[in-house]
């Protein structure tokens, strides 16, 4: 455990060293003040419309965090070539694994936090009353939702040998299933056989992240999934991550890396 510890160490010193959060996080700041300095009229709907923008914000600024700093990590280490002294300490590969993902989550973790009290912050401005259960829970649903996230592109990383590559089909297949996820099932029943069976087949076999996406109800200020629910969704992230962070495993324990 110590030797995973010392790993994710370096991957949340290495993020916060880097220029990626700051100007994502200077990026978002910029737009949201810029919506919130907007007044029509005194509209009360403003307050939607500036808590929309910056959840929206966020949800981008921490995808592409996630992603980029996640899909560096191994081609990283084998350019460098310190791969090879580090599996020399004796250090197993399964163990790089888990290290890698733990800090490309915890440091995720704590932009995503950052992100979150600026949000606070700003929705105070124009709020009497801050609805910190809803926001903890979004906050914490989304959190889940880059464990899936982090955990694919982890696995991304051990198959593509291009960085570039890596995060790009990475943050397609992100932005598909957000968006079209949902509407497979749909889709499926006015396709006709084999189209219906693979349809159906991919609907099932994806991570459904969209069920994080909770921006509508905090926007709207709707009920949000209770406790339950939410454990619920956490264990649902956790098993789909185990799965990803084993497929991982099986393919970089075969992978050469002289290659």
């Amino acid at each position: 455990m110590n030797t995973v510890w010392a790993l994710a160490t370096v991957v949340i010193k290495e993020l916060y060293r880097r220029k990626d959060f700051y100007v994502l996080f200077v990026l978002t700041a910029l737009v949201t003040l810029a919506a919130l300095s907007v007044n029509f009229f005194n509209d009360t709907k403003i307050v939607r419309y500036v808590k929309d923008i910056c959840l929206l914000l966020i949800w981008l600024s921490t995808l592409i965090i996630a992603i980029v700093t996640t899909a560096r990590q191994i081609p990283a280490e084998k350019e460098n070539r310190t791969i090879f002294p580090l599996l020399a300490k004796p250090v197993s590969r399964g163990q790089v694994i888990t290290g890698k993902f733990l800090g490309c989550w915890l440091a995720s973790g704590m932009a995503l936090l950052v992100f979150y009290v600026f949000f606070v912050i700003v929705t105070g401005m124009r709020e009497p009353h801050l609805q910190w259960v809803a926001y903890t829970k979004a906050m914490v649903l989304h959190w889940m939702m880059l464990a899936v996230v982090i955990a694919l592109t982890l696995l991304g990383s051990v198959i593509f040998s291009a960085v570039s590559a890596n995060a790009t089909i990475c943050l397609i297949a992100i932005f598909g299933i957000l968006f079209v996820g949902e509407h497979l099932a749909k889709l499926a029943v006015k396709q006709t056989e084999p189209m219906r069976t693979l349809t159906y087949t991919m609907f099932y076999c994806i991570p459904h992240i969209e069920l994080f996406d909770v921006r509508k109800q905090v926007v709207n200020d709707q009920p949000l999934p209770g406790v339950i629910d939410c454990g619920l969704a956490s264990l649902y992230a956790a098993a789909y991550t185990g799965v990803l962070l084993n497929g991982t495993w099986l393919v970089f324990r075969r992978k050469s890396l002289s290659t």
